[in-house]
């Protein structure tokens, strides 16, 4: 049996589901409570930062970005807040991506036009990221606007591009999220089931997939205390939630010089103190970055795989 060839192009109609669903997660109620949250939020953590900062104005370089993590008695710090709303936001804007097509029977009526599966994925991937990125980016700009009305300090250059990458990674953190609920939306027809499904692999991957990798590097290591430490870090960035905190501590905290092990004999002739330069710490976050890229293509294949195999009735 001869396959049917597509008509026109493969990216039919990805501007308008595109368009469609930037609207639908701009204008949804549950994207402006969300919204509200991170901004209070944040501004409670960057107000707490802004008043300790005042008497250090002098002594840091990079004064702004310790904003980013600086952390109160009692206010976790931005970067907290963001580890945790965050995966929150993205599995809120996934949960229901596809099954409420279905619950709603309109999936039939949309793939009766000339779209194909894999751009209402793309499409619906693309708002939901573009999203995203509008809030994310309001808030880096309150953050920094704060910032310079608070402590009297405009960011240099090298502030504003370590700024930029913690915004990038946040953004790949998001993505990832949005699309582990994106799959689970596939998977199950109910939303309540795939809300409480990401909402379980969230909490398994932040909370006890790193004991799981104590435990398991020390069986592995042994006697061994390089090679366990080692396992262990290497195993525990497995979980999102580590590797974003990783990567948002090197490019934040200028003197960060490694994310791994590192043994004595390595620091000999290194200045204790000295911050990286800017390239040095995006080159110690690439693979991070790239780590997030490569998992966001894995689930989305997944769940286009899944798609595509999935029953659709008018």
């Amino acid at each position: 049996m001869q396959r049917q060839q597509r008509e026109g192009s493969a990216l039919t109609g990805l501007w308008v589901v595109f368009r469609k669903e930037l609207e639908d997660f701009t204008g949804s109620i549950k994207l402006m409570v969300l919204a509200v949250l991170i901004l209070l939020t944040a501004a409670a953590s960057v107000s707490i930062a802004a008043v300790t900062l005042k008497n250090y104005v002098e002594e840091d370089q990079f004064l702004l970005l310790s904003l980013f993590t600086l952390s109160g008695n009692s206010v976790p710090s931005f970067l907290s807040f963001m580890s945790f709303l965050v995966p929150l936001t993205a599995i809120a804007l996934g949960f229901d991506a596809i099954n409420s097509e279905f619950q709603n029977r309109t999936l039939g009526r949309i793939l009766s036009q000339p779209i194909y599966r894999d751009v209402l994925l793309f499409g619906k991937a693309l708002g939901a990221l573009a999203a995203m990125a509008l809030i994310l980016l309001v808030l880096w700009l309150l953050v920094l606007g704060c910032g310079m009305w608070f402590l009297g300090v405009a960011p240099t250059g090298e502030q504003i591009g370590r700024a930029f990458v913690f915004y990038l990674v946040t953004l790949l953190y998001g993505a990832l999220w949005f699309t582990i609920a994106m799959v689970c939306s596939i998977i199950t027809n109910n939303a309540a089931a795939s809300a409480l499904i990401s909402i379980a692999i969230w909490l398994f991957t932040m909370i006890f997939w790193p004991i799981i990798a104590q435990v398991l590097a020390s069986a592995i290591g042994g006697n061994d205390a390089y090679l366990g430490a080692t396992m262990q870090v290497n195993l525990a960035r497995i979980s999102p939630f580590v590797l974003y905190s990783q990567a948002s501590v090197a490019i934040l905290n200028p003197t960060t010089r490694s994310l791994g092990v590192v043994l004595f004999y390595q620091m000999d002739g290194a200045l204790g103190g000295s911050p990286l330069p800017f390239w040095q710490s995006f080159l110690l976050v690439l693979p991070h970055m790239a780590a997030f890229v490569a998992s966001v293509i894995v689930w989305f294949i997944i769940g286009y795989r899944l798609f595509l195999r999935r029953e659709i009735r008018m």
